[in-house]
């Protein structure tokens, strides 16, 4: 049977029942006529012992609402118990008091009060073999120990134990909250990597098809040539469009440990050695694209492989909606990476920032990732966006510093 809430674990409720306890069984003692305890004042009236074991009993409920105030008032009471002659109940719930005093008190608490009883202890002990004149009055601290001393080294181990605990539980909470973090922060990843994904493999293709389609419909008097060709265009990114769609949900919807996820993006990874692709299709698309490959193309990391890919993808788009109609492709490829430089002018009354700047911010990301540099501005009157991608194991721009002094940029 589950006790009432009010007498709970650290509840006033519980500190209430147990002084009401302590105090039933005081007065049992008391009926057993167990004082006083000491002769120097035999003719007092036993109802006077009653006081100090009520305000005995009251320290106990005080103990964790006012603990410095229970100890005091505890003292009081056994102090004056004392002087009446002393009396088993009192002096046995003030050894609650102290050991409530070193659990629930404050940590100087409990270090005063080891000092005071392990002091009183050497005081008895030397004041029994002084009166007795033999080692026997070391007995006479026996009752200043089981009253004094127990309870205040029982109560500070309970202390320990339970701060331990508190901290047990504190380390518990925050590797909790780091864990929740380091969850949330995958989560905020993953959801920046499909946005750049969805972008690159959406945003493109459907800019191409709405350039196409908004001439169609703004230029009069097209010939069924002109429309075929306009038309051809925006079916052939369609198409294109829909497949790299695809080919990103069967890698989402793939085990991520599975082994056939591997083989399925190693099949359909975009790779820059693809470039050609999307230099004749941003070429049917209108825009003029001269290509210059420096260096000898080679196999590259996956992860440098698709970024350079993106790179020039998202470059070639933004030449063919805010350029003037012609842009220039450098890829070099450098014994510690790959360069990839896509330069256009500018169109008269365009801005090459003119968007979202999805594009840009997606190229910086994907370009910070494989630890390479990114840039992208005006350079001699034309729009230049330059990534410089590493395919060696080295610290972030070492090749750029080493390339640029023996150099500067390609």
């Amino acid at each position: 049977m589950r006790p009432p809430p009010w007498l709970g674990p650290d509840t006033l409720g519980r500190d209430l029942a147990l002084a009401a306890a302590s105090l039933a069984g005081g007065l049992v003692l008391y009926g057993l006529d167990t004082q006083p305890q000491l002769s120097w004042a035999p003719n007092l009236p036993e109802p006077l012992f009653l006081l100090p074991l009520a305000a005995v009993c009251a320290a106990i409920g005080l103990r964790r609402v006012a603990s410095r105030a229970s100890l005091a008032l505890g003292t009081a009471a056994v102090a004056a118990d004392l002087l009446l002659g002393g009396s088993l109940a009192t002096v046995l719930v003030y050894t609650q008091v102290l050991y409530d005093a070193c659990v629930f008190g404050p940590g100087r608490t409990w270090r005063w009060l080891v000092r005071i009883t392990v002091g009183l202890s050497v005081l008895a002990t030397a004041v029994g073999v002084l009166l007795t004149g033999d080692w026997r009055g070391v007995g006479f601290a026996a009752p200043v120990v089981l009253a004094g001393v127990l309870p205040v080294v029982t109560g500070i181990s309970v202390r320990q134990y339970r701060d331990q605990a508190a901290a047990e539980r504190a380390r518990a909470e925050q590797t909790a909250r780091l864990v929740e973090l380091d969850r949330r922060q995958a989560v905020g990843a993953e959801r920046a990597r499909m946005a750049r994904e969805l972008h690159d493999v959406i945003a493109n293709h459907l800019s191409a098809v709405a350039i196409h389609a908004t001439a169609a419909l703004s230029v009069p008097g097209l010939d069924r040539r002109q429309v075929e060709s306009a038309l051809r265009v925006i079916r052939e990114n369609s198409v294109q469009g829909l497949a790299e769609m695809r080919q990103m949900i069967g890698l989402l919807r793939e085990p991520a440990d599975g082994g056939a996820a591997d083989a399925t993006e190693e099949a359909t990874r975009a790779r820059l050695g693809e470039v050609n692709g999307l230099v004749e299709r941003a070429r049917a698309a209108g825009l003029t694209v001269r290509v210059r490959l420096r260096g000898e193309p080679r196999g590259l990391p996956v992860g440098v492989d698709l970024t350079a890919y993106r790179i020039v993808q998202e470059s070639l788009t933004n030449a063919l909606k805010h350029g003037g109609g012609e842009a220039d492709l450098v890829v070099a490829y450098e014994p510690a990476g790959v360069t990839v430089t896509v330069e256009n002018p500018v169109a008269a009354g365009r801005s090459p920032l003119t968007g979202a700047g999805a594009g840009l911010i997606g190229m910086r990301e994907r370009t910070m990732l494989v630890n390479g540099v990114f840039s992208a501005g005006r350079a001699d009157g034309r729009w230049r966006v330059r990534a410089e991608l590493p395919t060696e194991g080295m610290p972030v721009n070492g090749w750029t510093a080493t390339r640029r002094r023996d150099g500067g940029r390609s």
